[in-house]
């Protein structure tokens, strides 16, 4: 069964355009090496949610579980972490659609 790994953060203030070249330079490409695939990227202009949510999709829960673990996701995450804040991720059944 499908599996769904959502996440989100704030963009750390100051920091926005070094994001933006790590999330198109490394973060995307990496997760896409990892075997993701990345379905959905939302950022909020207006209330009280996440700045950015990222959603990627795995063949089944076990091997996103594996992926989350290897030493390639950690890094990205390690260097995601120098620029954002309030991170947060889940591991859904994936459905179609939005999912939050």
């Amino acid at each position: 069964m499908p599996a769904k790994l959502i996440l989100s953060w704030d963009i750390l203030t100051g920091r926005e355009q070094e994001y933006f070249e790590f999330v198109v330079r490394e973060f995307i490409p990496g997760v896409q090496r990892l075997g993701l695939t990345l379905t959905d990227a939302w950022a909020t202009v207006f209330g009280h949610q996440p700045q950015i949510m990222v959603a990627a999709v795995s063949d089944s829960r076990q091997i996103l579980e594996d992926t989350l673990e290897s030493p390639e996701w950690l890094d990205l995450q390690l260097k995601l972490a120098a620029l954002i804040e309030n991170y947060e991720q889940k591991i859904v059944v994936a459905k179609d659609g939005f999912q939050f």
